[in-house]
């Protein structure tokens, strides 16, 4: 099986650690073990542990957690995974052949752009318009959710915009899922980080044929234990499974223990008000900073997310403008093209208010040249 390079990967694996600050990141800052150990995570029992094998699909308690989340699931619904990256993996695997054709919201992560690809299966993209306040072009989607559709991917909250799909286009997507016999695989990890908003809804519950990703990376502000899952109709859920004993197995034990805490209701609220806290309060800084390019820099407020993506008035391809910030002020950020959208920048929103600011004058130092040129 042949993959195509995950371009925005491979680039964050190499560089993120040499870079003198990393702003491709996508989260908030991350939980510490000490501060889980205060919302009930036993750290004397986590020092006793043996480091056995843990259940392969989650353990039963962690995965009854999870069904509480989503209105009429059970723990058959529900397979635990190495991240939310590898329960979209799993569905690929699972769902598409040789064939096949995927419905795929652009901009995106672009995780799921490669995978059908590499399947056998047709890639059709629909585009979400800034124009439109982010809502989706609805005749590319009617386009490309066609008869011959197998799946429509899409991030709910967007990743990387940080927009919000209203309750009309939801039930427009998923109609037309319906009236095709089309999945719809839907990530959420990003429900829980909203900024100002209320709680975006998740699209689980409004339709059989719906199956919901999501993981602790973002909102939850966890990413190092690699805890995703999958929520889903429950033989699609078994073919997972059976995919996941031929990959990696089993999450890790220690892993599914810190995620047993995490999701319980109390403490899943509590992380989430600190995801809010640190958002609302980096939010500001960036827009100050973005105003102060009289309009060279142009972007509108995520709804949720810790992402910023920003439009920026000139012709230099992107991925060139984020190496010349990389190589000259020692500051990675995520160009647009590995977005699916060519003229944007995305910036980390989810760090500490100090690293932020220094993150954001570093870049400002050579977006300064690149905006006295001609647009």
């Amino acid at each position: 099986m042949k993959i195509d390079q995950f371009e925005m990967e491979r680039m964050q694996s190499t560089w993120e650690n040499l870079v003198e600050m990393d702003m491709s990141e996508s989260g908030v800052r991350p939980v510490t073990l000490r501060e889980l150990g205060e919302m009930g995570l036993d750290l004397d029992a986590i020092l006793d542990t043996p480091l056995t094998y843990s259940q392969s699909n989650g353990t039963i308690p962690l995965r009854e957690n999870l069904a509480a989340l989503y209105l009429g699931a059970t723990p058959g619904h529900i397979e635990v995974t190495n991240g939310t990256s590898e329960a979209n993996y799993l569905l690929a695997l699972t769902l598409l052949r040789d064939g096949d054709e995927v419905a795929f919201e652009v901009p995106n992560y672009m995780q799921f752009w490669g995978m059908p690809k590499s399947l056998g299966a047709k890639v059709n993209c629909f585009h979400l318009r800034i124009d439109q306040d982010w809502e989706p072009d609805w005749d590319e989607f009617d386009r490309a959710v066609n008869p011959r559709t197998r799946l429509v991917y899409l991030s709910n909250p967007n990743n990387p915009s940080g927009s919000v799909l209203s309750h009309d286009a939801m039930q427009r997507i998923v109609a037309r899922c319906e009236a095709v016999g089309a999945y719809l695989l839907a990530d959420e990890v990003y429900q829980g980080a909203e900024i100002h908003c209320a709680r975006t809804r998740s699209f689980w519950g409004m339709s059989d044929r719906v199956i919901v990703t999501s993981g602790l990376s973002k909102a939850y502000g966890i990413p190092g234990v690699r805890i995703g899952w999958i929520v889903g109709p429950p033989d699609v859920i078994a073919e997972c499974w059976t995919q996941h004993d031929y990959i990696t197995i089993c999450p890790n034990k220690i892993s599914d223990a810190v995620a047993r805490v995490a999701v319980k209701a109390e403490n899943r609220e509590k992380l989430y008000v600190r995801t809010r806290s640190i958002l609302q309060h980096n939010l500001p800084i960036m827009q100050a900073w973005v105003d102060s390019f009289g309009g060279f820099l142009t972007f509108r407020e995520p709804r949720a997310g810790a992402l910023c993506l920003m439009r920026y008035r000139s012709t230099t391809p992107s991925y060139e403008l984020c190496e010349r910030i990389r190589v000259n002020q020692s500051v990675l950020i995520v160009p647009g093209v590995h977005l699916g959208l060519e003229g944007f920048l995305r910036i980390w929103l989810g760090g500490k208010p100090e690293f932020l600011t220094e993150g954001l004058r570093r870049i400002g130092l050579e977006l300064a040249g690149e905006a006295s040129l001609p647009a």
